[in-house]
């Protein structure tokens, strides 16, 4: 179970906490290195944040081309992930979290490029609202990117493990990642193994990305709670 240290702020709004958390997590990016950066509303607080000290650092490496957009309209340069073979720190925000640091991501349609950005890191803060703080990971719909063509087979075998699985709409046709792939969206399961979870459906033929992140889960959450951020490790 994670060791946690409290840091008191009067009451915040959700915003607000969004906002402290994205501050909070400057001190975790090295002065003169490169940091991976995550996708969504709360990465975004942290890439505001970023610019307060873009001329201490090399520069990004970004999991979207919405954080890239971000990222360069602030002056931060951004590298490609094959011209990186290291980065010290990946902060990236999460769907769910659970007490050992592993968490369900993708509700952004972001997962792919954010599993291979955490890959390159040695350490994954996670920055989070004290709701993504779960027992059991599940209970937000579990993302999927998968290859068009393999949807149906790929939804039949969530089904066989008591799944709903649908495709993800956007204007009312399937979305369409950054990669050019769809998302599947799968409720009613209950991951007790991530690690066992996300090795199997990861070879599931079709399957480029599941959402649970597990080889990769966070080492430190920045939790956005009502009395301020908190801080859990993960050993």
């Amino acid at each position: 179970m994670p060791s946690s240290t409290p840091t008191s702020q009067a009451t915040l709004t959700q915003d607000e906490l969004k906002t402290r958390v994205g501050q909070a997590a400057l001190q975790y990016v090295v002065p003169g290195e490169l940091v991976g950066v995550g996708t969504g509303s709360t990465v975004n607080k942290f890439i505001d944040a970023l610019a307060s000290m873009k001329d201490q650092i090399k520069g990004a490496v970004s999991s979207s081309v919405a954080s890239t957009e971000r990222l360069l309209a602030l002056g931060i340069p951004v590298l490609d992930a094959n011209t990186v073979d290291r980065l010290s720190v990946y902060i990236d925000g999460a769907d769910e979290i659970d007490g050992h640091g592993n968490m369900v991501k993708g509700g952004g349609a972001a997962l792919t490029r954010e599993k291979i950005v955490a890959a390159l890191a040695a350490q994954f803060v996670c920055i989070a609202d004290e709701s993504k703080l779960v027992q059991t990971l599940g209970q937000f719909p579990l993302p999927v990117e998968v290859i068009p063509m393999a949807t149906r087979r790929v939804m039949a075998q969530f089904a066989a493990k008591g799944g709903v699985a649908r495709v993800r709409l956007k204007d009312g046709v399937p979305l369409v990642t950054d990669n050019g792939q769809h998302i599947v969206d799968v409720t009613g399961l209950h991951i007790t193994d991530p690690l066992a979870f996300e090795s199997e459906v990861s070879q599931w033929p079709g399957v480029v990305t599941v959402g649970v992140f597990a080889f990769q889960r966070a080492n430190v959450c920045l939790l956005g709670t009502s009395a301020g951020v908190k801080t859990l490790t993960f050993i």
